[in-house]
């Protein structure tokens, strides 16, 4: 991996794992669906004008319905259960939970679509899940219903992130392909359109006077345009340099960086459990990330 990638492998890694870092932020001045609400809503903005700036095609090549539900599967799903998951759980156990989402892929792929389960990626999801569980059960957050939901609800989130990838791989990419600016943004359009029903139910009583403050809506630029918009930019990128591959090695990064911002600007701890769990699920993805041996046959032709 040449160094602009790696730089752009850790700035993303970085990036992503600041997102929980907010989230836990507003949603006690604001809610959770408002949150999510504007995240969505913020990144469908920004993603515009920067494909505006770009000059880019605007063609959705007939697929603008596909990515609308794609991106209720990917964002607007998602978007609405980490932030509900804050409202329980400290920043750096949202990030550690989002690590399992090529768990879930992997989960997925063998129920629903046929994909291999190969020995090496069983005894992965088993670690995985082991990880969450010595998280959940000897973290610094109290054992309870609590914890339990909260878990749930990213576990739920990752879920949808395995489902949208085998979607997205499906509807658009086995169907002719389309520019990935514009299934990020078709992405992002149909999570505003999924949560806004809800941002209008719980509006009337969302509270006003944090609105007021400057930093709360530094904290949702920072969220909507650099840790949605932003992020996308550079993901797409990794992926057409470095191959999905190495870019899916991001998910190792992120609970780190997610646990650093929770400690360095939240005050939140770090326990054994922290690194217990988070060792366990690291060596879950390795197994389910590393690259299938390469045959005898194909090591000996040519």
């Amino acid at each position: 991996m040449k160094p602009a990638d790696l730089a752009r492998l850790l700035s993303l890694a970085a990036i992503w794992g600041a997102s929980f870092l907010f989230i836990r932020m507003l949603v006690p001045q604001i809610g959770a669906l408002p949150t999510a609400f504007l995240r969505v809503l913020l990144s469908a903005i920004g993603l515009a004008v920067i494909l505006a700036v770009l000059r880019s095609d605007w063609d959705f090549r007939g697929k603008l319905g596909k990515t609308l539900v794609i991106g209720i599967v990917s964002s607007g799903v998602p978007a609405a259960m980490y932030a509900l998951a804050a409202q329980v759980l400290p920043a750096g156990y949202s990030a550690i939970f989002n690590a399992t989402t090529p768990l879930m892929g992997v989960l997925i792929g063998a129920l629903f679509f046929a994909e291999k389960l190969t020995g090496a990626k069983a005894v992965g999801v088993l670690l995985g899940l082991a990880g969450v569980a010595v998280l959940t059960r000897t973290g610094p957050v109290a054992f309870d219903a609590q914890l339990l939901w909260g878990a749930a609800a990213c576990l739920v989130a990752t879920t949808c992130y395995g489902f949208a990838g085998f979607m997205t791989k499906r509807w658009i990419t086995e169907a002719g392909g389309m520019d990935s600016g514009m299934v990020a943004l078709g992405c992002q359009i149909g999570a505003t359109l999924c949560l806004l029903p809800t941002f209008a139910w719980d509006a009337p009583a969302m509270p006003l006077a944090p609105l007021l403050e400057p930093t709360i809506w530094l904290a949702l630029a920072a969220l909507g345009f650099v840790c949605t918009s932003f992020a996308y930019i550079l993901y797409f990128r990794l992926i057409a340099n470095v191959g999905p591959v190495r870019t899916m090695t991001v998910t190792f990064l992120i609970p780190p960086f997610g646990v650093f911002w929770g400690v360095l600007l939240l005050d939140e701890s770090v326990t054994v459990a922290h690194l217990q769990g988070g060792v366990l699920i690291a060596l879950a993805l390795w197994l389910v990330l590393k690259p299938a041996g390469v045959p005898a046959t194909a090591k000996s032709a040519g």
